[in-house]
C-alpha cells in the first residue's frame, strides 16, 4: 500500500483539494476492506458483486456526476474520474460497473430525458436502489450504429420493440435499460431513438451471459426484447434523436474508460514496483538493473501522460465545454498506454507473470477491453481526425 500511495501522489498533475483527498481516501479504504479480499473469488467464479455495489450506492459514487436535486453527490467529472480510477486499480470491474451505471445508462436520462424522467428514475439510481444499463450495440451492429436491427414501433400510445442488444454491461442486474431502437429505418442514425425499459416489462428480458477473458466480476450479457409494449412517454428526447443523444453521452463515457484505463494500468505499475524490489536475481533487486528501470521508467511516463490527457478532458466537461476530440484523445491514448504497462508488468513478473497468485496476470486480462469498449481504438481515431479537420479546413 505504501508503494501505491507514493506512486500516486507523486503522478498526480494537479494538487487535489481537501474534500477530492478525502474521496480518495475514502474510496481507497473501501476497496481495500471490501474488494480487495474477494476479487479473486468473484473473477474465478464470474460472480457479480452485488452487495460491494450497492455499498458504492451508499456511498454517493453511483450518483457521484448528479445535481443533490435528483439525489445525486453533486460532484463533477474531475472527482468522478478520481473515484473510477481508485477502484479500478484494486479491480477493474467494479470500475467499470460504476462507469458504466453513471456515464451510460443513468447520463442518458440525465442528458436527454425530461424533467418528469429525471425525478422518476435518476434519485432510484443515485442511490444504488437501481442499476442501470445502456443498450446500442448488436450482434451485427457495434461501430456501424446505422446498422441497428432493433425496432420501436409506435401503436397508439404505446411503442413495441423488437429485437436484441449485446455486450450491455450490468446487463442482467439492472433496473432499468435505456436502448436505442430504429423508428424509421430510411433515415439511419438520424432514424434511431432512445426508450426507457424497466425490469420486469412483459416481453424484456436479459439473454446470454458472456464468459469473458478479463473483467469477470462486471455482468455483460445480450438484451432481449420480444414484443415488448413500453408507454410512449417513456421515449427519451425527441423521436429520431436517439443517436445524436448517444454520442452526447460518449463524449462522457470515454472520459470514464480512460479513468478506467488509469486505474488498470497504475494498479499493473504499482504490483510492478513491489515485485521488482522485492525479487533477487545474481545478488541483488532486479530493481538495480538498468533493463529493469527503464521498462518503469516508460510505464510511469505513459501513465503519468494519459492522466494529463484524461483530466484536461474532465475539467473541460465540468466547464460545460464540448469534448468530443478531448475525451476520445484521452480514451485513445490512456487505454493504450494501459495495455502496455500491463504486458510489461507481466514481462517484469516473469514466470510469475503467468500465475494467479499473482496480480499482474489479472490486470492484463482486465485492461484489453479498454481498447475496445465504448468505441474501439480505430473508431477513437476517426472521431479525433475528424475534429481536428474541421478545425484547419481545406484552403483550396
Amino acid at each position: 500500500m505504501a508503494v501505491q500511495l507514493e506512486m500516486v501522489e507523486s503522478l498526480y498533475p494537479f494538487v487535489l483539494t481537501e474534500e477530492q483527498e478525502q474521496l480518495r481516501h475514502e474510496i481507497r479504504a473501501f476497496a481495500a476492506r471490501e474488494i480487495a479480499p474477494n476479487l479473486m473469488r468473484w473473477d474465478e467464479a464470474g460472480e457479480f458483486p452485488l452487495e460491494a455495489v450497492k455499498k458504492l450506492g451508499q456511498m454517493g459514487l453511483l450518483g457521484i456526476i448528479f445535481p443533490p436535486e435528483y439525489g445525486g453527490a453533486g460532484l463533477g467529472y474531475v472527482d468522478y474520474v478520481l473515484a473510477v480510477e481508485e477502484l479500478s486499480a484494486v479491480d477493474g470491474s467494479i470500475g467499470i460497473t460504476v462507469a458504466a451505471h453513471n456515464s451510460l445508462g443513468t447520463n442518458h436520462i440525465f442528458l436527454a430525458g425530461n424533467e418528469d424522467q429525471r425525478r422518476k428514475y435518476i434519485p432510484l439510481l443515485a442511490s444504488g436502489e437501481w442499476l442501470a444499463a445502456w443498450g446500442l450495440t448488436e450482434p451485427g451492429s457495434g461501430s456501424d450504429a446505422s446498422n441497428a436491427r432493433t425496432t420501436a414501433v409506435k401503436k397508439g400510445d404505446r411503442y413495441i420493440l423488437n429485437g436484441n442488444k449485446t455486450f450491455i454491461t450490468n446487463g442482467h442486474y439492472a433496473d432499468v435499460a435505456v436502448v436505442i431502437a430504429v423508428t424509421d429505418k430510411s433515415k439511419g442514425t438520424h432514424g434511431l431513438s432512445a426508450f426507457v425499459v424497466e425490469k420486469g416489462t412483459k416481453g424484456f428480458r436479459p439473454g446470454k451471459k458472456e464468459n469473458k477473458l478479463g473483467l469477470r466480476a462486471s455482468d455483460t450479457s445480450e438484451l432481449i426484447f420480444e414484443d415488448c409494449e413500453i408507454p410512449a412517454e417513456n421515449l427519451l428526447g425527441n423521436e429520431g434523436e436517439g443517436f445524436v443523444d448517444a454520442m452526447r453521452v460518449l463524449d462522457g463515457g470515454r472520459i470514464s474508460i480512460a479513468a478506467l484505463s488509469l486505474g488498470i494500468g497504475r494498479g499493473a505499475l504499482d504490483a510492478a514496483l513491489a515485485y521488482v524490489k522485492e525479487r533477487r536475481q545474481f545478488g541483488k533487486a532486479i530493481a538495480e538493473f538498468q533493463g529493469i528501470q527503464w521498462k518503469l521508467a516508460d510505464m510511469a511516463t505513459e501513465l503519468d501522460a494519459a492522466r494529463l490527457l484524461t483530466q484536461r478532458a474532465a475539467v473541460l466537461k465540468d466547464s460545460g465545454r464540448k469534448v468530443t476530440r478531448e475525451s476520445s484523445m484521452a480514451k485513445l491514448f490512456a487505454s493504450e498506454a494501459a495495455v502496455h504497462i500491463c504486458n510489461e508488468a507481466v514481462q517484469l513478473f516473469g514466470g510469475y507473470g503467468f500465475i494467479k497468485d499473482y496480480p499482474a496476470e489479472k490486470f492484463y486480462r482486465d485492461v484489453k477491453l479498454c481498447t475496445i469498449g465504448e468505441g474501439t481504438s480505430e473508431i477513437q481515431r476517426m472521431v479525433i481526425a475528424r475534429e481536428i479537420l474541421k478545425v484547419y479546413p481545406s484552403r483550396g
